[in-house]
């Protein structure tokens, strides 16, 4: 701060042990002084020694050195803190235009920031150069605004003068004058009139479109829980349906193993009738060809008197076994048991079919009904159901 000639800076009132400005401050033999707290706790310190220093010049003291006020100082630091308080608040008042900003028309060198503007000085004032505007009495009738750059567009271009008037015939703002020449016997109102009742139509309007954002936020809010619960519910059923489908198609694969072995049951004793067939047969060809060979030995014998009296004991051929009718087309054997699975297969499409229908049409009347997005989902399920339906 600067008083009676003299600088003084902010610095040179602030304590060496708290470094804050000095607090009830206090000078003690050596010259030095302190807050009357911060020396008094650090001298407790050495309290135990019985001797006292400085915390700047480091001179001792013995005994501890009895404590009074600094009055002098401590006006000087009181009026110290009033008055840089103040320029504090002042400096932080000012703050200089920037290029989007209205500049103070007062100011000289660096302008600073407009706050407002007068309508009756066509002038934008800072804070500082602003206050004449409310504590003369001269000027309590000017009419302050928000600080504009387009105070020439408040001024009539013809007339000079501000335009106070609203012309609802013309839509326009004019001045006192233009209603002597061409708007004389408009429909004419102050300009302050016509904003409050702008103002009013759109804070109905305002209220208005409050009520159906809060009507529409209502509505979403409806469907995102909507959504939300069909997601849910969504994946339940498919969760359950995997279940039933899981189970389904394990109780298929339990009768596709059942019936595969049966196909072996029956395969493995056709078989093994077959096998006892083949095996008899097997023994009547021995038995043929032995005789056949017999007789073969016995045709080419020379001695006339043995082949006589061997002729003579010739047993006749075994005679064939009658032998059931052998099948040798597998499909033949088999041919009841497919014909089962086949009619099975044909019966489970069936079943499936009109399952599947019953499931679309349920889903369709009771998920879907109340949720028009997904109509063309459910057009498209029945599709699938009904492959001819259009």
């Amino acid at each position: 701060m600067a008083q009676a000639g003299v600088v003084l800076d902010k610095d040179q009132f602030n304590c060496p042990i708290c470094l804050d400005v000095m607090k009830d401050p206090v000078t003690i033999p050596c010259g030095h002084s302190y807050c009357c707290e911060c020396i008094q706790d650090y001298w407790d310190q050495d309290d135990y020694l019985g001797i006292f220093v400085c915390p700047q010049c480091r001179q001792n003291f013995s005994p501890r050195p009895a404590l009074a006020r600094n009055t002098m100082l401590a006006d000087v630091v009181e009026k110290f803190k009033k008055t840089g308080l103040q320029e504090d608040t002042m400096s932080a008042n000012q703050s200089f235009a920037e290029a989007d900003d209205v500049e103070c028309d007062v100011c000289t060198g660096r302008k600073n920031k407009a706050v407002k503007s007068c309508l009756v000085c066509l002038a934008s004032y800072c804070d500082v150069h602003v206050q004449p505007h409310y504590e003369s009495a001269a000027f309590k009738k000017h009419k302050l605004v928000s600080a504009s750059k387009k105070l020439q567009e408040t001024i009539c271009p013809r007339h000079d003068k501000l335009l106070e008037v609203y012309c609802r015939t013309d839509k326009q703002c004019i001045c006192y004058l233009c209603l002597t020449d061409e708007h004389k016997g408009h429909d004419t109102v102050l300009a302050e009139a016509e904003i409050q009742q702008k103002q009013r139509q759109l804070g109905d309007m305002k209220q208005s479109s409050q009520l159906k954002i809060q009507l529409r936020e209502k509505e979403a809010q409806e469907l995102r829980q909507a959504i939300f619960s069909l997601t849910r519910s969504a994946r339940a059923a498919s969760e359950e349906s995997d279940t039933v489908f899981t189970e389904l198609i394990r109780s298929i694969e339990l009768k596709r193993f059942e019936v595969r072995e049966l196909i072996k049951a029956q395969e493995k004793t056709a078989i093994s009738q077959a096998e006892q067939l083949l095996d008899k047969i097997q023994k009547e060809i021995t038995e043929l060809k032995k005789s056949e060979a017999e007789l073969e030995k016995l045709s080419h014998t020379e001695d006339h008197v043995h082949f006589l009296q061997s002729c003579q004991s010739l047993r006749a051929p075994p005679v064939l076994s009658a032998l059931p009718s052998v099948t040798v087309d597998p499909n033949l054997t088999f041919g009841p048991v497919m014909t089962a699975v086949s009619d099975f297969k044909v019966l489970l499409q069936e079943v499936c079919q009109g399952g599947f229908v019953n499931i679309y049409e349920k889903g369709r009347h009771k998920c879907w009904r109340s949720y028009p997005v997904c109509s063309n989902i459910s057009r498209h399920l029945q599709r699938r159901a009904h492959p001819r339906r259009k």
